[in-house]
């Protein structure tokens, strides 16, 4: 019996996960450890197996993308890209098969990439859930299956996949700090309205806020953190029912959808002075509330791109056996503001 990555890292005392980043040159990890374990493998006498190229019935490849979300406004663009890379894409034998979640649901996420497994996708690009069970899943699909998979928009920790796609979440929550900091002049109460506390990509965007607010603007005190469930009529709640109560609030960020709700809660409360608003996403309803003066910034993460581009890297790895060039491809941070839609 050959020698395993398991082998490998008994031997050199690292899990099977540094193992075979070293191996496979993708993610980070210290050049020295990498370069011990190679030398380890080559003593060994490892002999790397090659990825099996998909088995293809017409000359068909098939590419499964799973999504999250689906009646949410932003992801019209990342649906845009997925269907242009899906046309495009079938000139070269290649065929998109897309599932659409509605929420953030673990139960509805496995059932769709099961459904993908019994249309036998050679790749899966997928906006995971984070949890357990589908960690578990996009394992036995990397090591048992050899299926590459490539996330986009949000990450999970813990997998095989190849790459992420998307914006750099923790990075976009210090930056809306910043905003916010400066537009408050560091003093105040900030409202911070998430849609689901299990999605990723809200959670790394507060958890970057927070972090920036204690470090730069330790005197603006955070005034809790509700969720939304992404619903336009919970985030009007959610501001009418603190403003009611708080008349220290000067600053909200919304790091989900439903950001209609800070307009309709504004209408109702008849404010004189409105708080300073942040929210996400570049979608028409968003640039109306822009124009209107209704919020103050809006930060973009380009979801076309999103869409787009993970398809190709599964496509150019399963047809020409190319890698991604690293192992995190981060969009833009886009700050827009009515001067510059």
């Amino acid at each position: 019996m050959g020698v395993t990555i398991k082998d490998i890292a008994e031997k050199t005392g690292v899990s099977r996960g540094t193992v075979d980043r070293a191996l496979h040159n993708r993610g980070r990890i210290d050049p020295q450890v990498a370069q011990r374990i190679r030398e380890t493998a080559q003593d060994m006498g490892y002999i790397p197996r090659k990825r099996k190229q998909p088995e293809k019935k017409n000359n068909v490849i098939k590419i499964g993308v799973v999504t999250q979300l689906a009646k949410s406004s932003f992801m019209i663009e990342v649906c845009r890209g997925i269907e242009k890379a899906g046309q495009e894409l079938l000139d070269r034998g290649i065929e998109l098969i897309l599932k659409q979640g509605v929420s953030v649901d673990e139960k509805e996420q496995l059932a769709l990439i099961e459904e993908l497994e019994q249309e036998e996708i050679n790749g899966l690009a997928i906006m995971p859930v984070d949890c357990e069970s589908i960690r578990m899943k996009l394992n036995f699909l990397t090591e048992e299956k050899e299926i590459p998979v490539v996330t986009f928009n949000s990450d999970i920790v813990g997998t095989k996949r190849l790459c992420f796609v998307g914006m750099d979440n923790r990075k976009s929550g210090r930056t809306a700090a910043g905003l916010l900091g400066l537009l408050t002049r560091g003093k105040g109460k900030i409202l911070i309205i998430t849609g689901y506390f299990s999605n990723h990509v809200d959670n790394q965007r507060v958890d970057g806020f927070v972090e920036e607010m204690k470090v730069s603007y330790p005197e603006i005190e955070i005034a809790g953190v509700h969720g939304s469930f992404d619903e336009t009529a919970q985030v009007e709640r959610i501001i009418e029912n603190v403003l009611k109560n708080d008349e220290e609030i000067n600053g909200i960020l919304v790091v989900s959808g439903g950001q209609a709700g800070v307009g309709q809660a504004f209408e109702k409360l008849k404010l004189i002075k409105r708080p300073y608003v942040i929210i996400y996403d570049q979608t028409r309803k968003n640039e109306k509330a822009l124009m209107e003066d209704t919020v103050d910034f809006l930060i973009d993460q380009n979801g076309y791109v999103q869409g787009y581009r993970p398809p190709y890297i599964l496509a150019d790895l399963l047809t020409k056996g190319e890698a991604p060039k690293g192992e995190f491809l981060f969009t833009d941070i886009n700050i827009k503001t009515k001067y510059n839609l």
